[in-house]
């Protein structure tokens, strides 16, 4: 009776624990121009007749932000999905394209023409708005969800462009220009450290430093910009290297105060794309680990010492004419021990590429031509297998 009682007692205390191993992953997707959500092997579509973009998962997974657009790219309207009440809605008639859930409720925050609003509450929904601030350029959160970063654009002046301010603001500041607070100004300097604009900010995970793209004049951008780091108090900058201006291309690691970052030069995906990873605060110590011959086009972390890229081999040979399809693969870094390991197997005229981690499980979007679908494996060692089909955005999945 006894041993009955304490394998009972087992069983009680081990069945939730595997409940939540194995709890399915849930995305949101775009497939057809609508807003789709699959949980496992389930999936639902949530919307029709419209042009859905860009959806955003808030931070308790109850509402998707997304933009109803058009082909033209001349509408883009913020609608959010309430998956309790499967319906979507307006918080209020906005039009943006730079929209962002706060880490610690349903509020949302916005730049609609230069001016950063949020929305406010009602019936346990984001309903109406509020001004926050005026001349707003590129905006994030705060992890404690009470003030922003933000960044203005500078000016043009006879003698060149002007510096680029960061701003701290509290999410009340209500246009009160005595609320905004200088965070940090960064002096730029041609060729050395050029930028009109910053913008992609990042938190590290303990909250301690802040990465962005310091962004150049428009056709300087196209070929480089520059990656920087500047601490949770505005004291200490740093320039950390240079890159193209995808967002992805920069991640902080899971624990660590450590940033993977794809640096390079040159427009043109063909050559000279290597996986960095600089340590904080001296981010003059840096690694790269992209081997001679290849390129790496998209990173996620795995885990403290590991690091997923999609890779393909340079194509010096290009010059002109269309530009190459880069045949990626997704490889696995091992920061230690500089092992990498190919733990994707695309087929002929195939290629991975965006790869994402949710605790041990990895997706990664695998093309052929114009047909994308979405693949996952649970582990490095896993086996591989096609999760979504015909997906045209997405996924974005929503960590537990």
């Amino acid at each position: 009776m006894r041993m009955r009682i304490l394998l009972y007692a087992m069983l009680f205390f081990l069945l939730p624990v595997e409940a939540v191993a194995d709890a399915p992953l849930t995305a949101a997707f775009v497939r057809d121009h609508q807003l789709w959500i699959k949980t496992g092997d389930q999936e639902i579509q949530v919307t029709k007749g419209r042009f859905v973009q860009s959806p955003k998962w808030s931070y308790d997974g109850r509402f998707i932000a997304y933009i109803d657009g058009d082909e033209q790219g001349e509408k883009s309207n913020l609608f959010i999905y309430d998956t309790h009440e499967k319906e979507s809605f307006q918080p209020y008639q906005i039009e943006t394209s730079d929209y962002k859930w706060s880490p610690i409720k349903n509020q949302l925050a916005y730049n609609s023409h230069g001016v950063l609003n949020v929305t406010k509450m009602k019936d346990g929904r984001p309903k109406g708005f509020e001004n926050v601030a005026l001349g707003v350029s590129g905006f994030e959160w705060f992890p404690n969800g009470r003030e922003f970063i933000v960044s203005s654009q500078s000016s043009l002046r006879p003698t060149g462009w002007g510096p680029v301010p960061l701003y701290k603001i509290p999410v009340t500041a209500n246009l009160d220009k005595n609320k905004m607070e200088s965070f940090y100004t960064i002096k730029t300097r041609e060729p050395d450290l050029f930028g009109i604009d910053a913008d992609f900010f990042k938190w590290s995970h303990d909250g301690k430093w802040v990465a962005f793209i310091l962004i150049p004049t428009a056709s300087w951008s196209m070929d480089s910009n520059t990656l920087c780091v500047v601490n949770n108090e505005g004291k200490q900058f740093q320039a950390v290297g240079n890159m193209l201006g995808f967002k992805d291309w920069m991640k902080w690691a899971p624990s660590e105060n450590q940033l993977a970052y794809i640096s390079g030069e040159g427009r043109f995906l063909v050559e000279n794309k290597k996986t960095t990873i600089a340590d904080m605060p001296a981010a003059i110590q840096q690694k790269q680990y992209t081997p001679e011959g290849y390129v790496d086009l998209d990173l996620d972390w795995y885990s403290p010492d590991k690091v997923i890229v999609a890779r393909s081999k340079e194509n010096k040979e290009w010059d002109e004419g269309p530009v190459p399809t880069m045949f990626t693969a997704l490889y696995a870094i091992d920061l230690k021990t500089d092992e990498q390991t190919q733990i994707s197997h695309p087929k002929k005229n195939e290629f991975d590429r965006e790869p994402q981690v949710v605790e041990t499980t990895i997706t990664w979007l695998r093309q052929i031509g114009n047909k994308t679908d979405v693949w996952m494996k649970k582990g490095l060692d896993g086996q591989e297998y096609r999760w979504i089909k015909g997906i045209e955005e997405g996924p974005v999945l929503l960590d537990p």
